[in-house]
């Protein structure tokens, strides 16, 4: 049963992921990775608020499955993240690049934290 909850997760996280990317690259066409910025940052603070919502008891192990594990897991990508890095550098914008990793990382870790707070707000 458990690995059904991460598919179905997965099955919302990985189309989410390209429907996202593609609406902000429609938008933002500036060679800059927007869209995986985008889930990145979304994916982390999700993950944050369902481990906040979890440490407090009000999120299930089946929630973490399906949520965390699979919509997560599926949504955000680290490989992407990483690829867009290197072409960027390779292509001669390595200031975007720098300020790529720089923003991902610091948004991340920041939406996390964020993430936590509210569910804690919440349900602590």
């Amino acid at each position: 049963m458990n690995w059904l909850l991460v598919v179905v997760g997965a099955m919302i996280g990985a189309p989410l992921r390209h429907l996202t990317d593609r609406a902000v690259r429609s938008r933002y066409d500036s060679g800059f990775p927007w869209g995986t910025l985008t889930v990145n940052v979304t994916g982390c603070l999700v993950l944050g608020a369902l481990t906040g919502a979890a440490a407090a008891g009000a999120a299930s192990s089946h929630l973490q499955l399906l949520l965390g594990t699979g919509l997560c897991g599926a949504l955000t990508t680290y490989s992407t993240f990483s690829y867009e890095t290197l072409r960027l550098a390779e292509s001669g914008a390595r200031l975007q690049a720098g300020l790529n990793a720089l923003v991902s990382v610091a948004a991340g870790l920041g939406a996390a934290f964020a993430g936590v707070g509210v569910a804690q707000a919440v349900w602590g």
